[in-house]
């Protein structure tokens, strides 16, 4: 029965990572692998989201739509866990645990023409020391690489017009230290991690250099069974965008893209056991809207999401499935308004235990 609790509460994640959570945050922590039952546990994971954001310029620019400024996208992730002995597991994790696409492609936009992309890869190894059945600490070292590509239509004598900038991929180390406390009788579990920033360097156009932060974070999961076959779970995750910005010297003195606010996401939901094959999970997503003006590359702030997930437990292996729905708060940029926004995300999970 824990197994498959657990299962439940990692299932209505499935589909939430990529969902505009802290910006361009597209993955989460990557720690909680190291919980997963079994001597060995491989796992697959991928997700489809469809985001609308679009809105209309503001006064004293002319009226007129954005469009959908933002496109569908894939977001991957690949995981081992080996338990070595009842004391020491460990674990690796690759993934892209941040990226934007973002393009104003419709006539009468006021940044008609502009677009920004950026990807990422993370490699995560971890290890897990089991103090007792209830006690373990935990941390790894993550090597993060970043690109990115940018066109802005600046207004004149701001820029270049266009102001264009391409930098490949940059590699940079980061690290990570958690602990958790567990009552497995009742698939209680109790974990905080913490994320150190990850800043990369990159060179402008004039071959200056600038560097571009992946904030830190902190994250507390927290699960319990409150009745037979029931879990409840949740978690709280904080993490300093106001660290982060793109301000290559070559553009104008303010940054291409820069976070205003730090930002709190949080997540509730409950778990059920129906048969020995088939769980489900329900969950509440929730991201203050900050009201911040915010970039001319976002137009999302904040968010409610409303998720589902449904495991199926085979011999040897469980595939998880699940559906999120996210309502994207209002948002103000310097020259458009966007409202009525929301994205989709659906997501599979497959995992062998051996």
């Amino acid at each position: 029965m824990k197994s498959t609790l657990v299962s439940a509460a990692c299932a209505a994640t499935v589909a939430a990572g990529a969902a505009h959570a802290g910006g361009i945050e597209r993955r989460g922590d990557p720690s909680q692998i190291l919980f997963e039952e079994g001597n060995q546990y491989l796992e697959f994971s991928v997700v489809h989201v469809s985001p609308n954001v679009s809105g209309t310029n503001t006064t004293p620019f002319p009226v007129g739509p954005t469009g959908n400024i933002t496109e569908n996208y894939q977001n991957w992730a690949f995981g081992y866990k080996h338990e070595l002995n009842d004391k020491i597991t460990l674990a690796f994790v690759l993934d892209e645990p941040v990226g934007a696409d973002v393009t104003y492609d419709t006539a009468g936009a006021f940044f008609a023409g502009s677009s920004a992309s950026v990807d990422s890869i993370a490699a995560t190894a971890l290890m897990k020391y089991q103090f007792t059945d209830r006690i373990s600490a935990y941390g790894g070292l993550k090597l993060q690489g970043l690109s990115g590509a940018i066109t802005v239509q600046a207004a004149a004598g701001t820029a270049p017009n266009p102001y264009t900038l391409n930098v490949d991929k940059d590699y940079q180390l980061g690290y990570l230290v958690g602990a958790a406390y567990e009552v497995p009788e009742i698939a209680m579990r109790v974990a905080l991690t913490y994320e150190s920033e990850i800043e990369h360097e990159f060179r402008d156009n004039t071959g200056a250099p600038f560097k571009v932060k992946t904030p830190q974070s902190v994250t507390l999961h927290a699960q319990s069974g409150i009745a037979a076959n029931t879990l409840l779970f949740g978690s709280i995750r904080w993490r300093e965008w106001t660290e982060f910005a793109v301000s290559p010297s070559d553009f104008f003195p303010a940054p291409i893209a820069s976070g205003t606010s730090d930002v709190w996401t949080y997540t509730l939901g409950v778990g059920r056991k129906f048969s020995d094959k088939w769980s489900g999970a329900f969950s509440l997503g929730y991201e203050k809207d900050n009201g911040d003006v915010v970039g001319n590359l976002s137009g999302t702030d904040g968010y409610w999401s409303y998720g589902v997930a449904a495991i199926y437990q085979g011999e040897g292996y469980k595939i998880t499935t699940g559906v999120r729905y996210i309502d994207i708060g209002s948002a103000n940029t310097s020259v458009a308004s966007f409202s009525d926004n929301d994205a989709v995300a659906v997501g599979m999970k497959v995992g062998w235990t051996f």
